[in-house]
């Protein structure tokens, strides 16, 4: 068996991977589902009664600060691992999709092109895609008018 590469993961790391990304996964799903709101809202009601108990003294106080500190701050990293997968495979069928049609190959890709790139990229898109309207427009007017022309003929002819 040989060693794994530079920039080869090992089976421990891609086990480990996997863990993280199931877990966060699952995090991130139930971190968006209504009991998690209500909890994180009974939480909150349930602090604000205790006030009273505790004199709304600072270690109070301290205890709701600390505590969605350490929530958001972990949330934060949870929710941009799935985030980044998301968009990673969404990206990955969108390429697929564009490889697979008639669609150009060249914008397979593009989301690594700075930002002033994509602005150009989009423009050029844009102008493409008003000058399609425009013929489509002409394209729609002219057989208006040939039909218009042939119902006038055909009338003609029928009085004539």
């Amino acid at each position: 068996m040989t060693p794994p590469t530079a920039g080869e993961p090992t089976h421990s790391k891609a086990s480990a991977s996997r863990a993280f990304t199931t877990f966060a996964g699952k995090v991130a799903k139930w971190a968006g589902h209504p009991l998690a709101f209500a909890l994180g809202s009974a939480t909150v009601v349930g602090w604000a009664v205790s006030g009273p108990f505790f004199g709304y003294s600072e270690t109070w106080q301290l205890v709701i600060n600390t505590g969605t500190t350490i929530v958001t701050f972990l949330m934060v990293f949870l929710i941009q691992n799935s985030q980044n997968r998301d968009g990673a495979a969404i990206q990955a069928k969108l390429d697929e999709l564009i490889r697979a049609s008639a669609a150009q190959n060249r914008y397979i890709g593009i989301e690594n092109l700075t930002e002033e790139e994509l602005d150009e990229l989009r423009r050029r898109c844009e102008t493409r895609a008003q000058a399609e309207r425009l013929d489509n427009a002409r394209e729609a007017a002219d057989e208006a008018e040939a039909r218009a022309r042939d119902r006038a003929k055909a009338a003609a002819e029928r009085v004539g």
